[in-house]
């Protein structure tokens, strides 16, 4: 499935992308639910990279780890300037009395501009499904997680937004296409990382019609950027036609708009295997010498 995904038309939409308040609330929800998980985990990590932060930005990992460097990384700067200065003055004033660091960096999540081992923990908050390249990018992930430290993440599956994907009746993409999470796990098990935990959850939205869907999505920067995707107008028509099949989905006068959302962590383990191929045998030198029998 990699490569279906237009980098270009991505970056733009999110550049162009203006959250407008409530547009972003099912982030925010889910990335409140990651952090409950954290509460089950005995981690301190001295450096955090959060990966495709978007506007949600880093209050939750300030709030967790409140001596951790942050590094928010996103291809989008206009996002990441937003998650900057949304920051309430309060919480800006106690941020530079803490002498906590943070940093903005824009980056592919594919392409990070770290070095191997840089941070003790890596955070992303439904990133992952923009990634054209989910190997690359787990790889990448690996590469700058340091031995012991701990991915955290959450991204989309494939029953997401599956109303409006059957709205449309023509043969091309409307809705991005959603991984497995037992494809998302192999992936993790096939970069090197250790005891992958997967599980997922529905949540579903409810809107006044799907004029309301498309805001919150476009607010946000949500836009479809598939390579094979409609590039002329959709037409009033044709909108009209995709109103009228979503607005029959409607309950008490309300449409709904499913997220599978998927959740998932992993820990960086000791390499086994050196670069060249040679395999690593490591000695504890505190075990007391076994006696003979």
């Amino acid at each position: 499935m990699d490569g279906w995904l237009d980098r270009r038309a991505a970056r733009r939409w999110f550049e162009r992308a203006a959250p407008a308040p409530g547009a972003d609330a099912l982030a925010r929800e889910v990335e409140r639910r990651m952090a409950e998980r954290l509460g089950y985990v005995k981690h301190d990590p001295a450096r955090i990279l959060n990966a495709g932060c978007g506007a949600v930005g880093w209050a939750v990992l300030r709030d967790c780890y409140p001596g951790a460097e942050i590094v928010a990384v996103d291809t989008a700067l206009g996002l990441l300037k937003h998650s900057r200065d949304a920051r309430p003055l309060a919480a800006r004033a106690l941020a530079l009395l803490r002498g906590s660091r943070a940093h903005i960096v824009c980056a592919d999540m594919s392409t990070l501009p770290l070095t191997p081992g840089a941070c003790g923990m890596i955070w992303s908050n439904l990133a992952l499904a923009w990634s054209a390249d989910l190997g690359a990018t787990i790889r990448e992930w690996h590469r700058v997680l340091s031995v012991g430290g701990l991915l955290m993440f959450s991204t989309y599956g494939p029953d997401t937004l599956k109303e409006l994907r059957a709205t449309f009746v023509d043969t091309l993409p409307h809705v991005h296409p959603f991984l497995d999470m037992h494809d998302i796990g192999d992936a993790l098990v096939a970069a090197g990382f250790a005891d992958p935990v997967m599980d997922m959850e529905p949540i579903t939205l409810t809107y006044g019609s799907l004029d309301g869907l498309v805001a919150d999505l476009r607010a946000t920067g949500q836009r479809n950027a598939h390579a094979e995707r409609r590039r002329a107008l959709t037409g009033a028509r044709r909108w009209a036609r995709a109103r009228a099949a979503y607005a029959a989905l409607a309950r008490d006068g309300r449409v709904p708009a499913t997220f599978e959302i998927v959740y998932g962590h992993a820990w960086k383990a000791a390499p086994r295997v050196a670069a060249d191929g040679r395999a690593i045998i490591r000695i504890d030198r505190n075990r007391a010498p076994r006696k003979p029998a």
